[in-house]
């Protein structure tokens, strides 16, 4: 189980190498308050002195310090030196049985502990500033050693209260963020550390480690300066736990001095030191207590964390890898033949256009319709209710309906419902399914467009990749759209026009309405027969009726003139007076010339029995020829609009596409990368390799049945 330890390693490495924390590693985090001791029980665990020292806030950036122990006999050589025996080559020059390594300088060997420590403060202030400033960029540092044990840890900066220097105001507030940030993570394990001579209960480092751990599964306490206490007092009770109690443990640690470190005091005298202190001051607990003690705890607690969290990472790990693998797929492979790339694509698009059309598209719309849909929306519901919705008789009055009788007859009465009248009115009613056919054009040439972004979001993600050729593809498919429309709205007008150029009476379906409606007449005519009085002979009542109808109009009462008509209206009851009134002239003065043309013609009186019939005869005509064509345009205007508009389309848009973008001089163009599609591919084929390294990784703790 101690090769677990190793095998976080070597995955830590492998994820450090894409500068990528996705993956949450077990690791030990180090939480504390300023001054709390926390980089001495580092140090003391490293046994060397490689953390800046000093007073107020050191640590100013997480550093991720990666413990790793070598056997004494090849103490030269890393397990990644030892990898790279296969290739031929190693690492020489390394003098001493100890060196670091960190990340940002790449290979670079230090066996200078001293040099460590510089590094790692010039890096802080890279970063952070000189002026006490915090950053959540982390220093990664590996050690190699036999006198340690393998361990993961984090130092992150202590806990503050009051910003100091020229600190930001919420300087607390920041650290607690980044604390958060570690401590949050479930696999990681929480190193509260409190020094002896604060009160316990009062620790911000087991306060803050409760937020996230509210169980105590994953915290261990460490007590620091336990040689600083009060005289007369001691640490027994906390060690014990009886103060506040921490499942994991509570271990309590000698720390060297300030006088100690400018003196230079080793870190293995001051080993010594702590267990002569602990031997005397607390000889019960001095076993389970002290840095070789807190390291072998670590090193155990850290093992065990880690057999529990693997299962979880190896399905992490592979649900990741699947993620990156299509994320690759989606930035496409490097352009090698432009000329074939450049055709494979518009070809696609070209298909995936006329898919979606024809609802055969990989990507089906689960939210609105789409496509073809949308268009079969547009002739069925759009277009076919709002042909539904036009009033046959709409705009047409009654009295539009005479005056065109009237003016049909000319100077002399008509004894017949002329048929020029009936022409005339049933084509300007025509006339108004035009609008409604030239919108349905409209609409569908819309929803063409709006394909061309469908497409390109859902079906052929690589034209994102060349933006260029992206609006290329959809500058030549709205040009060719713009050109059909106004050859598919000339189809659609003379559609409308060529049921306006001949109205056909003998249309079979008008001819039968006209039959049924000669019957309707006739049927009434004989009703009212049938109610008059028996006292009037039929023939004389016939008589009257046709003299009523034929010159009632222009004799009425005798007078002759249309003043009379008027007259008689007035005199007459109030149910028989017209329902439109119109301003009657003054009366012109004697010896004044009257202007006839001035004078509008009244109709003010109630429409006779023959005026009424004719006028509901022309209506009738009117209603069922205009059901007539409205039945054919809305069969009509769609066929057009597929056929002059969508098939076309389809039909001639990948020869289109490449006659206008299939050219030798616009590949170097057409094909250019966004600035940043190259680099994200490039950093997701490397964490893909990561992610792929790391499942091997995996599967050889598996076979080696350390798991």
């Amino acid at each position: 189980m101690e090769a677990l330890i190793p095998v976080i390693n070597k995955l830590q490495d492998v994820f450090n190498t894409v500068g990528a924390d996705i993956i949450q590693l077990p690791q030990i985090v180090v939480v504390g308050t300023q001054s709390s001791g926390k980089s001495s029980v580092l140090e003391s665990l490293v046994g060397r002195d490689i953390l800046p020292r000093g007073t107020g806030i050191v640590t100013r950036r997480p550093l991720i310090l990666q413990l790793v122990h070598i056997d004494s006999e090849d103490c030269r050589k890393t397990s990644e030196e030892n990898e790279s025996k296969k290739n031929g080559r190693l690492y020489r020059g390394i003098d001493g049985e100890e060196w670091g390594k960190f990340l940002h300088t790449k290979s670079k060997i230090y066996t200078d502990f001293e040099e460590i420590r510089q590094e790692v403060e010039a890096e802080t202030e890279r970063i952070s500033g000189n002026n006490k400033g915090i950053s959540d960029e982390p220093i990664h540092l590996k050690i190699f050693s036999p006198h340690v044990v393998n361990l993961t840890l984090v130092d992150l900066p202590g806990i503050t209260k009051v910003p100091v220097g020229d600190q930001p105001k919420d300087i607390e507030l920041q650290i607690k963020d980044l604390i958060f940030k570690y401590i949050s993570n479930p696999n990681s394990i929480i190193l509260a550390v409190t020094a002896a001579n604060t009160d316990m209960a009062t620790s911000e480092a087991l306060k803050v480690a409760r937020e996230f751990d509210p169980d105590g599964r994953r915290t261990l306490a460490v007590v620091t300066k336990l040689d600083l206490m009060d005289a007369g007092t001691d640490a027994m009770d906390v060690l014990m736990g009886r103060v506040i109690p921490v499942k994991l443990g509570i271990i309590g640690v000698v720390n060297r001095s300030q006088l100690d470190i400018n003196q230079k005091k080793l870190v293995a005298d001051a080993a010594r030191d702590e267990y002569a202190f602990l031997q005397k001051k607390y000889p019960s607990l001095a076993n389970r207590n002290g840095t070789k003690h807190l390291a072998r705890t670590l090193n155990r607690l850290l093992m065990h964390h880690i057999r529990d969290c693997l299962p979880e990472l190896k399905t992490r790990i592979n649900v990741l890898a699947s993620q990156y693998q299509s994320l690759l797929n989606g930035y496409g492979e490097p352009v090698d033949d432009k000329s074939s790339t450049l055709l494979q694509l518009i070809t696609k698009f070209a298909a995936e256009y006329c898919h979606t059309i024809e609802g055969t598209a990989k990507y089906i719309e689960t939210t609105e319709l789409c496509g073809g849909a949308r268009i079969c929306y547009i002739f069925h519901e759009t277009f076919g209710r709002t042909l539904e919705s036009v009033d046959p008789l709409g705009g047409l009055t009654t009295i539009d309906v005479l005056t065109a009788i009237r003016n049909a007859t000319g100077p002399r009465p008509a004894l017949f419902v002329p048929e020029v009248s009936f022409e005339l009115l049933v084509k300007r009613q025509v006339k108004r399914l035009e609008d409604p056919s030239l919108r349905c054009v409209e609409l569908v040439h819309e929803e063409m467009q709006r394909i061309i972004q469908h497409c390109s979001n859902y079906s052929t993600q690589e034209l994102l990749r060349f933006p260029k050729l992206h609006d290329a593809i959809v500058e030549v498919v709205t040009s060719l759209l713009r050109k059909r429309l106004p050859v598919t709205n000339e189809m659609v007008h003379n559609l409308v026009a060529i049921e306006l150029a001949y109205i056909n009476t003998k249309h079979p379906d008008f001819a039968d309405a006209c039959g049924l409606m000669n019957n309707n007449i006739e049927e009434q005519r004989r009703n009212r027969m049938r109610d008059l009085p028996s006292a009037v002979p039929r023939d004389k009542a016939v008589a009257g009726g046709s003299q009523s109808g034929n010159v009632g109009e222009q004799t009425d009462g005798g007078t002759g003139n249309w003043r009379g008509m008027l007259k008689k209206g007035e005199d007459g009851p109030a149910s028989d007076r017209a329902m439109l009134q119109h301003p009657l002239p003054a009366s012109p003065q004697r010896g004044h010339a009257v202007n006839l043309l001035d004078v509008p013609v009244p109709v003010s009186r109630r429409l006779s029995a023959r005026e009424q019939r004719d006028c509901e005869v022309i209506e009738r005509l009117i209603k069922s020829y205009f059901l007539i064509v409205r039945k054919n345009i809305q069969d009509s205007v769609p066929k057009a609009v597929m056929h002059f508009l969508v098939n076309h389309v389809k039909d001639c848009l990948q020869s289109e596409l490449v006659g206008q973008l299939y050219k030798a001089g616009l590949l170097d163009d057409l094909l250019t990368e966004s600035e940043d599609m190259a680099q994200r591919r490039t950093e997701a084929a490397d964490m893909l390799k990561a992610l792929q390294k790391a499942s091997q990784v995996i599967a050889e703790i598996r076979e080696t049945h350390l798991w």
